[in-house]
């Protein structure tokens, strides 16, 4: 990979542009029930905005110097990335993913890739990145992947190209949105099932839902690596993955049937199974956020994705608009670091078209 800049003050307009978006995952009950470790599982979890974006300018191969270049416009970044280069360095995960793409030799590209969501939220959004730039990328080439292609695309990248842990429902999550319930019968393979549930009840959950970032961006490898021994050592059949697995199957029927309560005790339950894995996973901000929460008579909390230091919380507010504006402020006064994120939910999974570059 060459660190030189790109020609983007060229005066030169692309031919087309390629935008394609895609949600985060929050409140995934279950989550370490979808790895190679654990055999099977079942996931419950929820797509949200904001979501990631990446624009893809599409050039005649002839009017840029470089084939590649790669804006990473969160970290004000700007450079060329060389086509099969297997060395990743700046940004690993984005180039592994331009890599997956076989792309045709005759364009050139410009690709700039946005969130809104801090990084390290632990909210999927990695996943989410691979994603959206895989479908992007993925117009480009003859025929078009399925979401679930797509999905298992940006999972080689991590496991595959860059040799890293990850579950597979950050990215399932990713390209389907919505409401899901994942049920994986043997690693990586799963079925997802989108779950349909009246707009009333819907918005209702759309409106108590909070997600708060807890100021530090989620860095626990070394827990990671202690749990991960542990529990291949136990197998599949291990009960305190069993009881994830249970958490994702409460869930989904609590929220089949309109019960808010028995969502924010499955919320609860996976938390403190989270715990039982390791004391580590639920960190002290996150125990501080939990006891206010508890306070203001929360329903539920659920540490979104692995756990560990850093990340963000899920919260399951209750029917009091008014009391849960409160407790948002009371959260906010109890540390500087801690962030409420707005979001609400995604209808839809990754989205991918292509405008004219002249208009």
């Amino acid at each position: 990979m060459s660190s030189n800049m790109s020609t983007s003050s060229s005066s030169a307009k692309p031919d087309r542009i390629i935008n394609g978006i895609a949600p985060i995952r929050i409140c995934d009950l279950g989550g370490w029930t979808d790895t190679w470790f654990a055999g099977h599982g079942t996931i419950f979890n929820i797509g949200v905005y904001p979501y990631v974006e990446v624009q893809v300018a599409v050039f005649p191969h002839h009017m840029r110097e470089h084939q590649i270049t790669l804006h990473a416009e969160n970290y004000g970044e700007r450079y060329v990335v060389l086509p099969g280069s297997i060395d990743h360095v700046r940004h690993p995960l984005l180039e592994a993913a331009i890599n997956e793409v076989p792309l045709p030799d005759n364009v050139a590209l410009e690709i700039t890739i946005f969130s809104d969501v801090p990084a390290g939220a632990s909210t999927g959004t990695s996943a989410a990145v691979t994603v959206a730039l895989i479908g992007a990328l993925d117009a480009l080439t003859p025929g078009r992947m399925t979401p679930h292609e797509i999905a298992y695309a940006a999972h080689r990248v991590e496991t595959q190209r860059l040799g890293l842990q990850s579950g597979i429902q950050d990215q399932l999550c990713s390209a389907y949105g919505g409401i899901n319930f994942i049920e994986m019968f043997h690693y990586p393979y799963a079925t997802v099932s989108q779950m349909r549930i009246p707009d009333t009840i819907w918005w209702e959950l759309e409106r108590r839902l909070a997600l708060i970032f807890l100021g530090r961006t989620h860095s626990s490898s070394a827990v990671h690596e202690q749990v991960i021994a542990a529990l291949e050592r136990e197998g599949d059949a291990s009960p305190r993955l069993e009881a994830l697995r249970r958490c994702a199957i409460c869930a989904r029927d609590a929220l089949y049937a309109g019960d808010f309560v028995a969502l924010g005790r499955a919320m609860i339950d996976n938390t403190d199974a989270q715990r039982a894995l390791h004391p580590a996973l639920v960190n002290a901000d996150a125990d501080a956020v939990i006891a206010l929460a508890r306070e203001h008579g929360v329903l539920g909390w659920k540490v979104n994705g692995a756990g560990g230091e850093g990340g963000s919380l899920t919260l399951l507010c209750g029917p009091d608009a008014s009391a849960n504006r409160a407790l948002l402020r009371d959260i906010r006064r109890l540390s500087p670091l801690f962030q409420p994120i707005p979001i609400y939910l995604s209808r839809m999974g990754l989205r991918v078209w292509t405008t004219d570059g002249e208009r």
